[in-house]
């Protein structure tokens, strides 16, 4: 994401290509930090006192000092403001040092790809310490996305190797069986995203019940429907799991037209 403006606590706005970490930070030697994405509609900033919950717990398991919640509020409407408001993607970074938040531009192709749904691929994976935490040590996770895009994927679904299902790279998984929703357990080293919270408060008003656990690929992969939801991406549908193709809707629309009601904005024809 190419910043369109950005803020460092202690210094306001600056220009967005200007430097804005020190060579010696730990974020760069080790990549110990944490980040919060984060959308905003029409310039408004959704669920951020979550995000910044988040942003705290995550800074809590790497061992990072507490981030100032004030100031990510303070830069996340900087930015914002900054970037011309309109839909844009945030981002809160904290490297125990150094705060900062981001503004971009939502990528371009969100509702053609909404409109077709995702391929995934079956990536194995076991979970680290950091499992849960919003860390940047993300470079198993883009290994994994590039693992599932060499075999024609658009994104991994991650699966541990007793075959638990987890969770795809940067997003949430659910899955329909009827009018009953699963995901998984926040018990399981999956992390608590923001949408999937909203989501499981908006499901019984759209029609279907909602059950956390621990569930096997094999009942994924008789699904009538498979959906990720994140952030940015809000509720995306999935076409195919390995091959094996699953039709889009109708609790994927559903739930994307129920979360931009709550987001005070109209679906997208």
């Amino acid at each position: 994401m190419s910043a369109l403006a950005t803020a460092v606590a202690g210094r306001g706005l600056v220009p967005p290509g200007e430097p804005v970490f020190r060579a010696d930070d730990e974020a760069l030697l080790r990549g110990r930090a944490v980040f919060e994405t984060v959308r905003a509609y029409g310039g408004a900033v959704f669920r951020l006192p979550d995000h910044v919950d988040r942003l705290r717990a995550s800074a809590a398991r790497v061992r990072l000092p507490e981030p100032d919640a004030g100031e990510c509020v303070r830069l996340a409407a900087l930015v914002a403001e900054a970037a011309g408001g309109g839909d844009l993607a945030l981002r809160l970074y904290w490297t125990g040092t150094t705060l900062a938040a981001t503004a971009g531009a939502i990528p371009p192709d969100l509702e053609e790809r909404r409109a077709r749904g995702l391929r995934l691929a079956v990536v194995r994976w076991a979970a680290g310490m950091l499992a849960g935490a919003k860390s940047t040590s993300y470079a198993e996770n883009m290994a994994a996305q590039d693992d599932a895009a060499g075999r024609g994927a658009d994104d991994a679904l991650l699966v541990a190797h007793d075959g638990t299902v987890l969770e795809a790279p940067t997003a949430n998984v659910w899955w329909r069986e009827g009018d009953r929703l699963l995901t998984p357990s926040l018990a399981l080293p999956v992390l608590a995203g923001v949408t999937r919270a909203v989501l499981l408060g908006l499901s019984p008003a759209a029609g279907y019940e909602t059950e956390e656990g621990a569930f096997p690929l094999e009942r994924l992969l008789r699904a009538d429907e498979v959906f990720l939801s994140s952030s940015i991406r809000e509720v995306m549908p999935v076409s195919a799991v390995d091959g094996m193709p699953f039709a889009v809707g109708p609790a994927a629309p559903a739930l994307q037209n129920a979360l931009r009601s709550v987001a005070g904005v109209p679906s997208p024809a």
